[in-house]
């Protein structure tokens, strides 16, 4: 396969990517070792073309008539998505919702490791069925310098978010998971993904009343 140069991908077509790669390994998992660009984009839930346009971010391959290498391009997704090795995150906030994702088994198998919890009363957080002890925020700052954590989710209240990430900011993260309601302000380096639950199901509502 022909190297070409890294360029900026999209962010629809970065989650677009991470759907192929799930599809992909369920692929492997049943033996199959080549897939079609139909056959993947109909599991994906894309078109075919849309399909094809997203993998040229990795130059040309495949073969007419075959189509793609599973298991290669599964390798090229999880590189380019920097998920070949585990990426150390932190979780701050361990209520209800941080207690439920801290308890979520599924992280590693995705290329995440849970490093550490943080709470402002870590002694009032109720016991989970995770291993990992959820400990003050006074030891947030240790916790990612030794881990090189780059990665935080954010599930504390809408009134202390600003601040937190402010925290999370200063040291050292640079990509937030943010399930907070409330638009952060934040440096342009800095990547957030919010997860809004009551607008999605506002969105779903839509639908479900036209």
């Amino acid at each position: 396969m022909k190297k070409v140069a890294r360029t900026e991908i999209p962010r629809k077509a970065i989650y677009r990517l991470s759907v192929y790669s799930r599809c992909l390994h369920r692929l492997e998992n049943n033996g199959i070792r080549t897939v079609s660009s139909e056959i993947l984009a109909k599991a994906a839930g894309v078109k075919p073309t849309q399909l094809r346009k997203d993998l040229t971010y990795f130059g040309q391959f495949g073969t007419r008539g075959l189509g793609y290498d599973v298991g290669q391009l599964i390798e090229m997704i999880s590189e380019r998505l920097g998920t070949k090795s585990l990426q150390p995150v932190v979780i701050v906030g361990i209520g209800n919702l941080g207690r439920a994702l801290l308890s979520y088994r599924g992280f590693e198998q995705e290329g995440f490791e849970i490093v550490g919890a943080f709470d402002v009363s870590p002694s009032r957080c109720l016991p989970g069925n995770s291993s990992i002890k959820v400990q003050s925020m006074e030891k947030l700052p240790k916790i990612i310098d030794e881990h090189f954590v780059k990665m935080a989710v954010l599930c504390v209240p809408l009134t202390t978010a600003q601040e937190v990430a402010n925290q999370l900011i200063e040291y050292g993260v640079v990509a937030i998971l943010n399930f907070a309601p409330i638009v952060l302000s934040i440096p342009d380096e800095v990547t957030v993904n919010d997860v809004n639950l009551a607008m999605e199901l506002e969105n779903l509502s839509y639908f479900v009343n036209e």
